[in-house]
């Protein structure tokens, strides 16, 4: 299953971080939605979309990316990292989704180093994260969407 991934990454590289770990399990290319590209993303069987958590959102330039580039139909999954929590992070993305006619294979999360804001004042939360259990488990998520995409 030919995969991309549409990320923004950028603090503490916790996102690119859960991504590489992804990429290790198939055939995916990490696309970095701050650097100007041509992009074909009908070319790919699926599309996930990843970033940090910024009060309770996705980073806008993945909103932006999706809502110009994302293609009618094609399944897409979600990936965050955040310090305190996801909230309602992929609403927007989901949002988006759905008015394209894209099923939506699943979500996943987990914590990442923060010092975004106040917590740079106490030395930052979610220190060591994510560890080698959560990109397991990210690995563990992604071999499930492989498992439930037809065009694998």
């Amino acid at each position: 299953m030919k995969t991309a991934i549409c990320y923004y990454s950028r603090h503490h590289r916790n996102t690119r971080k859960v991504l590489e770990a992804m990429a290790r399990e198939g055939e995916v290319d990490l696309l970095d939605v701050t650097t100007r590209q041509a992009v074909r993303l009908e070319e790919y069987d699926c599309i996930g979309f990843a970033s940090g958590v910024y009060f309770g959102k996705f980073q806008e330039s993945v909103l932006a990316f999706a809502r110009q580039y994302l293609p009618q139909g094609k399944p897409v999954f979600f990936v965050c990292t955040y310090g305190g929590g996801d909230g309602s992070s992929t609403k927007a993305l989901s949002e988006i989704a759905a008015e394209k006619g894209c099923p939506v294979l699943g979500q996943f999360g987990c914590k990442g180093y923060d010092t975004f804001g106040p917590f740079k004042l106490v030395g930052g939360i979610a220190k060591g994260h994510p560890n080698a259990q959560d990109l397991e488990n990210a690995r563990a998520f992604y071999r499930k969407i492989q498992a439930q995409n037809p065009h694998r």
